[in-house]
Formats: structure tokens, sequence, C-alpha cells
């Protein structure tokens, strides 16, 4: 239990009132670790701490959050810092994909948001808790990306491009601050039933044609990619730095 043990850590998990992130913030608590609830709207938030209080009473805060604003990100922080006194864990979940189609037809403001939003709030969120886990000398940051930054697709290219810079983004900060002990890692899940990807698993036809090749034959769980997060977060990731977990029922090798 010590290497899945997170007890005194404090969590904070952006998109953390449904889908994968909140399986996240339920199994972070559940292995002892306080954890900030975190998405745009404050009910949204509330409600999902209020579950996790019921089960771990005093291990969960809300604090919404527009991952598109920095001040807004650095709010987050600042009153992360302000409830708990520390950030050991982050998980940077939050993603948007305003687009579904062919490249040609990718109006340019929907590529500003989709780069924005998965890739720069990324970045604003690792500095503006890098430097305190420096400081500690111990820290875990993941990245949620996606089997999408591994692959091509024709309707889902800028996306995948976002996807694939938070691959890049992990290694170039575990290459700068693996001399402080900070642990920088990616989970990238494939087809996840979740409300974010529900126009791939809705359509039966859709959802038969994503599955068929896979050698699992179906789509995962968010609870199925909560344990690489809970993995990471603690001493059984202690020596995983700058990689990315691939969780896709193995559709990647088939």
């Amino acid at each position: 239990m010590t290497l899945f043990d997170l007890t005194g850590k404090v969590a904070v998990v952006t998109g953390s009132t449904r889908g994968i992130g909140e399986a996240i913030v339920h199994r972070f608590a559940e292995h002892g670790a306080k954890v900030v609830v975190s998405s745009r709207k404050a009910d949204a938030c509330d409600k999902v701490a209020a579950e996790i209080n019921a089960e771990h009473p005093g291990q969960a805060i809300a604090l919404p959050c527009n991952i598109s604003s920095k001040p807004a990100l650095q709010a987050l922080v600042d009153a992360a810092n302000a409830a708990w006194g520390k950030i050991d864990i982050l998980v940077c979940n939050a993603a948007v994909n305003p687009y579904f189609g062919p490249s040609k037809d990718l109006p340019d403001d929907a590529l500003d948001k989709i780069m924005a939003s998965n890739v720069k709030s990324n970045l604003w969120l690792c500095h503006m808790v890098l430097p305190q886990m420096v400081a500690r000398r111990d820290g875990s940051i993941m990245i949620v990306s996606s089997i999408g930054g591994l692959r091509g697709s024709a309707v889902l290219g800028a996306y995948g491009l976002s996807k694939a810079a938070d691959f890049q983004l992990a290694r170039n900060l575990a290459v700068e601050y693996g001399q402080h002990n900070v642990r920088i890692n990616c989970i990238a899940p494939g087809l996840v039933k979740t409300d974010f990807a529900r126009a791939l698993w809705e359509n039966p036809e859709i959802l038969k044609r994503s599955t068929a090749h896979a050698p699992l034959r179906r789509i995962g769980e968010p609870d199925e990619i909560a344990g690489a997060a809970v993995f990471l977060a603690g001493k059984a990731g202690a020596f995983m730095t700058g990689q990315q977990i691939v969780i896709d029922g193995g559709t990647t090798i088939a």
C-alpha cells in the first residue's frame, strides 16, 4: 500500500468534475490525498467535492477556474496554496476540441482555442506550481494527453496536434526539472466513455469502427485511466519521468 499511499499530499486536477478528471480526484482522495476539484462551473465543482467529502471528510475543496485565462489559473494556484499550504501533485486534464472535421476547413479561431487551452494553459499552470516543487525537491505533474497525439486523423487533426505537443511539453519539462526531483509525465488514453468523447461512442456505427481492431474490443472507462494517475503521483512512479503511458485497450498496437 505504501507504494500508492498519497497521505499528506495535495493534488490540483483541472477538468475534474466529470470523466477522467473526476475519476482521478476520487481515486486520489481514496489513497489519502487532499484534492482540489476544478472546472469552469462552480456548481459542478461543489457537487464533486461534496461527494468526495461524504466518503473522505475534509479531503476536497472546490475551486472553479477557466483554464484559458492566465489570471484565473494563477488564482487557482494561489487559492490552493492558501487552503492547504502547498501543491504536491498537478494534473493538467482540462482540454477542448471545438472542431470535428478535415483540416482544410479548420477555422483559425478553433485552432487558436485548441492550442491555447490544450498546450499553452498547461505550460502556464506547470510553471505556476514548479517553483514550490523545486524548493521542496518533490513533485509530480501529469498532463492528460491522448493517443490522438500518436496517430493521424482525418477529423481530429488539430486536437491531435495539441496532444502531440503535450508529449513534448512533458519531455522538455522533465529534462529541465529532473535535477530537482520533479517528475513530469503524460497519460495518453484511447477512446474512453466520457462526455468529452460522446460523439465517438454514442453513435453505434462510429463505436463499432473505433473498437473493431482493438485487442480488447471495447472502449475504456474513466476509472481505468485514474489508476495510472495514482501510480504516477506516488512512490510507485518515483523513477518515471518524461514518459507517456498509453492506455487504449491496445488500439495503437493493432
